[in-house]
C-alpha cells in the first residue's frame, strides 16, 4: 500500500470515528427534541420512523400552562446565577492565593471536597436548614449548590492564575497598584477565558442539580430538574411533556455554550502550557 493510500485511509478512519462519536452524543438530544413535538401515542409507537409524525405544540402548551414551568425556570435561574456569582466572589481570591503561594496541600483539600459525593452532605444540610427555618428558600438552595460550584471554580482557576507571569503583577506594583488592585486590574482581566468556563460549568452544575433541590426545595422554590417528576406517576408517564420539559431545561445551556464557545475553548486550554 502506498504512502498516499495510507494517509487517505488514516484520514477516513479518523473522520469516521469523529462522526460516529458525534452521532452517539447528538442522537439522544435529537430524539428528545423531535419527541417533544409528538403526542404520547406517537412516541411509544415502536413501528413508526424517527421523522414519521405530525408536529404539535400541545406538549409545550401543557408544560407552560398546566405545569407552570416558567415559575420553575425562574427558580432554577435565580439559584444557579446566585450560586455561581457567590462562588466566584469567594473562589477567585482563594484560587489566586493557592496559585501564587504554591499551597499544594490546600489545592488537594479542594479536590478532595470536590470528589466527596454530595449526598454525604445532604442530611447535615437538611437538619441545619430545617432547624433554622430555611427549607424551601433560595438561601438554602444557593448555599447547597455552592458546595458543588465553589470547589470546582477554585480547582479550574488555580492553573489559570499559575500561568500568569508574576512579572506583570510586579510591574503593576511599581506603577502604584496594591495587591488588591493588581489582582483586579491585571490578574482577573488576563483570566477572563478561564473565568468564563468556570462560571459556565458551575452554572450548568447548579442548573441541572437534582438531589439538593429534591430534598430542600418546596412549592415556592421548586427547580426544573425536580419539576420533571410531575410527568411521572405510578401508572402513567407523560412522555410528550417529559420530552418538552427536558428540551426546555437543555435549550438555555446549549445556547449559552454556543454563544461562549470561543471563551470555553481558550478557557479549557489556559494553563495547559507554562513557561
Amino acid at each position: 500500500m502506498s504512502i498516499k493510500a495510507k494517509k487517505i485511509l488514516n484520514s477516513t478512519g479518523k473522520h469516521f470515528l469523529i462522526y460516529f462519536a458525534l452521532f452517539l452524543a447528538l442522537f439522544p438530544i435529537l430524539w428528545m427534541f423531535l419527541s417533544s413535538f409528538q403526542p404520547n401515542q406517537s412516541i411509544i409507537n415502536a413501528n413508526r420512523g424517527l421523522f414519521d409524525f405530525v408536529p404539535t405544540l400541545e406538549n409545550y402548551r401543557n408544560v407552560i400552562d398546566k405545569y407552570d414551568f416558567l415559575k420553575y425556570s425562574w427558580n432554577s435561574f435565580v439559584v444557579a446565577i446566585l450560586a455561581t456569582i457567590f462562588s466566584l466572589i469567594i473562589g477567585l481570591p482563594c484560587a489566586y492565593v493557592v496559585a501564587r503561594y504554591k499551597m499544594r496541600k490546600a489545592s488537594m483539600v479542594v479536590l478532595l471536597v470536590r470528589m466527596i459525593p454530595g449526598i454525604s452532605f445532604l442530611l447535615p444540610w437538611f437538619s441545619i436548614f430545617a432547624a433554622m427555618g430555611l427549607r424551601d428558600t433560595y438561601t438554602a438552595l444557593v448555599l447547597t449548590h455552592m458546595l458543588v460550584a465553589l470547589p470546582f471554580i477554585v480547582w479550574i482557576m488555580i492553573p489559570n492564575f499559575e500561568s500568569i507571569p508574576m512579572e506583570l503583577q510586579e510591574a503593576a506594583w511599581i506603577d502604584g497598584c496594591n495587591q488588591y488592585g493588581a489582582f483586579v486590574r491585571i490578574v482577573l482581566r488576563l483570566s477572563i477565558p478561564g473565568i468564563f468556563i468556570a462560571s459556565l460549568l458551575a452554572f450548568i452544575f447548579s442548573w441541572n442539580n437534582f438531589m439538593f433541590s429534591l430534598i430542600l426545595a418546596g412549592s415556592k422554590t421548586l427547580t426544573l430538574p425536580v419539576a420533571i417528576f410531575n410527568f411521572v406517576s405510578y401508572a402513567y408517564v407523560d412522555w410528550g411533556g417529559l420530552m418538552a420539559g427536558s428540551t426546555i431545561i437543555t435549550l438555555p445551556i446549549v445556547v449559552l455554550s454556543l454563544c461562549l464557545q470561543k471563551y470555553i475553548i481558550s478557557g479549557l486550554t489556559a494553563g495547559a502550557v507554562k513557561g
